[in-house]
């Protein structure tokens, strides 16, 4: 059956097909960028371009005009051909608006140039000047303007200010037009104040509070005291190493399973601080199960290490004791002769009784050798002054220990800031590439220091010193102290590599004067000394010291002891000493593992006309009781004995001060019972207990607190006329201390209190220095 519509229907439907179809049509040439039906409907007849006509070019070519388009006269109207064109031009950047349209045989090509950059400027930057944000844009004087590398730029500079936490940063391109279609581009920037973190939140956490996680974390809310660092403000990357602190945190607290599920840092709406969120999953805590040593090396039985181990059976795991071991069985293993040894430490969590057991697999490691040692970071230290520190050269074969023990040193000198190390592939498979990276550090010291003592008033000093001279390693110092007692001046050189030999040699020239009101005379010395050191073994060293010396007692008091004028005028001490010092600490600037001791002997009278023999023998060691609280035990003593005369006053050892706090110098020890003047003793002996440990400020402060008691006493004088306290009686004296390492320099404060005294003790109960670098 077929229906049929009437005329009048027919001619409307044909009718609304023709509009659609042709609204359509319509459509399409506008995507394409053709301007109108009409025009693209010539374009689209067909026929050869027999002539192309460019208008509206004022500073560019109409031959590069041109060059940019597929049709040459010739061709013929084709449509894609024609888009691609159209499309070029406007990709060239160089138009803000192309049309294409046709008349006759000719294609017409108007244009409308982008304007040209005439100057540059930014407005309102006060943190990041003018040249460092040049660097960074695209846009320049004399380069063609457009909107896409305006929008590109802006991105640009808020890259940069969001890198230094300042994310309410906003950029506003501003246009000033001229003449010639040029123009004055301003980049208008609101700087906003720093975006800091305003609140730190965990999701998660059973078994620690938030305020405990987020005191292992480096990042911190902010808060006014922060003034002087950085860390509350918002910075992507600390947040990553975040997430590592947690993890070894978890890790040594027996969270075998521990996972950082996300991190989240989102502005609050007036976008002033980040509200930081990490979400964590603790998972169950684990012990230590059994553990367990394999060895694979020929001659080595598990028995002979076993007791280095930390780990024991039934404690909590803890990731870090492990990799402790690790390190302890690779370093003793290596210093038993085995050149490549590794220790794999297997873990077998056994999640149902909620153990982790260690398999530490001893084996041979691969054969490696050092191919070259590679240092950067070193701009004014040249690299002699590190490579000598290496204990290890180019060819050697490669072991860890002692790749460790030479960051150590390198660190140990104070140089610089940060050592890393880092190993990277040689030429060969065998064959290992030594990083060294070290950031470089101020090494002048101009220190000034001060205290109060009650026997004679305020004290002053000031200290000059280069560590690093002229980038060489070479150490020279000067100092001057002044008081109400008199003053002292001292001027020292050291070179630590004496004719390119590991032997340290230096001098020192001094002059001191005192008014030794607690002796009842005044006292000048003057001289000089020549020194020398070398190593024994990676942790002994021998040092030598000559030292010619001229002292003169003057104005002694008619009621001064005996033995005091006696040594009125002028004497000479010509005196050569060895020291020999075991150090074994963790760190030479910080110690807070390990010990140190040394035994000092002297014998004076290679000429001149004072004799004696003194020895001393003493130690430290320091015991680690967390991550940031040091316990420090120390001890000393000494002997002295004239050689053919009495000892002296002014060569006898003294207790006080510094050597003992809370009390005077020589404010301990024998006296003269009419003048109650110290007479000194030839006899020490002396102890230290130490406690270190954190106030509870932000680190950022670097404040430290101790508490310190020291005990001892002096003894012993040749001549015992009219002499008192010439005894063993111990002294004893307790008292907090602070140290800061703040902007100018370390500041100490030590507060002594005797607890134990004698009546005619001399005391000093506060004592305080600060220093500054340079």
């Amino acid at each position: 059956m077929q229906i049929r519509l009437p005329n009048s229907a027919r001619e409307v439907f044909v009718g609304l097909r023709t509009l659609f179809f042709g609204g359509m049509l319509v459509f399409a040439m506008a995507l394409t960028g053709m301007p109108n039906s009409t025009e693209a409907q010539s374009i689209n007849e067909g026929g050869i371009i027999e002539e192309i006509r460019i208008e509206g070019t004022q500073r560019v070519d109409p031959a590069s005009v041109q060059s940019y388009m597929q049709v040459e006269p010739g061709d013929e109207f084709e449509p894609l051909t024609l888009d691609q064109s159209l499309k070029n031009l406007y990709d060239s950047g160089l138009f803000e608006d192309v049309t294409l349209r046709r008349d006759g045989s000719a294609l017409i090509v108007t244009v409308s140039e982008n304007p040209m950059i005439n100057r540059l400027a930014f407005e309102g930057n006060q943190r990041i000047d003018d040249e460092e944000l040049q660097r960074e844009v695209q846009l320049r004087p004399r380069v063609v303007y457009t909107q896409t590398k305006v929008q590109n730029d802006v991105e640009r500079i808020q890259d940069i200010y969001r890198s230094q936490g300042r994310f309410a940063a906003t950029v506003e391109p501003k246009i000033i037009e001229l003449d010639q279609n040029r123009v004055d581009l301003v980049y208008e920037i609101d700087e906003g104040p720093l975006t800091g973190v305003e609140s730190i939140n965990f999701v998660g956490n059973d078994a620690f509070s938030g305020s405990t996680l987020r005191g292992e974390i480096s990042t911190r809310e902010s808060a006014w005291y922060r003034f002087l660092s950085s860390s509350d403000v918002y910075d992507p990357d600390r947040l990553a190493f975040d997430r590592e602190l947690l993890r070894r945190f978890y890790l040594e607290e027996g969270y075998a399973d521990f996972q950082v599920l996300s991190t989240n840092a989102e502005l609050n709406p007036d976008r002033s601080g980040f509200i930081i969120t990490f979400t964590i999953e603790e998972g169950p805590r684990f012990r230590f199960g059994e553990i367990s040593l394999e060895s694979n090396l020929r001659d080595l039985e598990p028995d002979a290490v076993e007791g280095l181990l930390d780990a024991r059976e039934g404690d909590w795991y803890d990731a870090t004791t492990v990799e402790d071991d690790v390190q302890e069985l690779t370093d003793r293993i290596g210093e038993m002769g085995y050149a490549f040894v590794d220790v794999q430490p297997r873990a077998n969590t056994d999640r149902e009784n909620e153990v982790v057991n260690i398999v530490y697999e001893i084996g041979e490691g691969p054969r490696i050798f050092v191919e070259r040692i590679d240092i950067e970071g070193n701009v004014r230290t040249v690299d002699e002054v590190i490579r000598r520190e290496f204990r290890l050269a180019e060819g050697d074969a490669f072991n860890r220990a002692r790749v460790r023990r030479s960051r150590q040193r390198i660190e140990d000198l104070g140089f610089f800031r940060t050592v890393e190390m880092d190993t990277e592939d040689g030429s060969a498979e065998d064959r290992v590439i030594i990083k060294t990276s070290v950031e470089e550090q101020p090494t002048g010291d101009l220190t000034f220091g001060a205290g109060f003592s009650t026997a004679v008033g305020p004290l002053g000093s000031i200290q000059l010193r280069e560590r690093n001279l002229l980038g060489q390693g070479q150490d020279l110092r000067a100092s001057v102290s002044l008081g109400g007692t008199g003053s002292e001046f001292n001027l020292g050189f050291t070179e630590p590599y004496f004719m390119d030999r590991p032997i340290s040699a230096g001098f020192d020239i001094f002059r001191i004067t005192r008014d030794r009101s607690e002796f009842s005379f005044t006292e000048e010395r003057r001289g000089g000394s020549l020194r020398a050191g070398y190593d024994l073994t990676e942790h002994t060293r021998n040092v030598w010291r000559y030292t010619l010396e001229r002292r003169e007692i003057d104005d002694v008091d008619d009621d001064a002891p005996i033995q005091a004028k006696r040594e009125e005028g002028a004497s000479w001490r010509s005196s050569i000493s060895q020291s020999l010092i075991w150090d074994k600490r963790n760190s030479t600037r910080n110690p807070t593992e390990g010990f140190i001791a040394d035994l000092t002997t002297q014998f004076t009278g290679l000429g001149g006309n004072v004799r004696f023999l003194r020895g001393s023998v003493g130690g430290r060691y320091y015991f680690p009781l967390g991550d940031e609280w040091t316990l420090s035990l120390g001890a000393r003593g000494g002997t002295m004995h004239g050689l053919g005369q009495d000892t002296r006053i002014s060569d006898r050892f003294q207790l006080g001060a510094d050597e003992f706090r809370g009390f005077d110098y020589g404010g301990i020890g024998p006296r003269d019972d009419s003048s109650r003047d110290p007479l000194g003793g030839n006899n020490f002996a002396k102890g230290t207990v130490e406690f270190i440990f954190p106030l509870g400020l932000p680190d950022e402060f670097d404040v430290r607190g101790r508490l310190f008691s020291d005990f001892g006493t002096v003894w012993g004088v040749d001549d015992d006329t009219d002499v008192i306290g010439d005894n063993r009686s111990i002294r004893v004296s307790v008292g907090p201390g602070v140290s800061w390492d703040s902007p100018l320099g370390m500041i100490n404060l030590d507060l002594g209190f005797p607890i134990q005294k004698e009546s005619y003790d001399k005391t000093q109960i506060f004592n305080f220095s600060f220093g500054t670098q340079f």
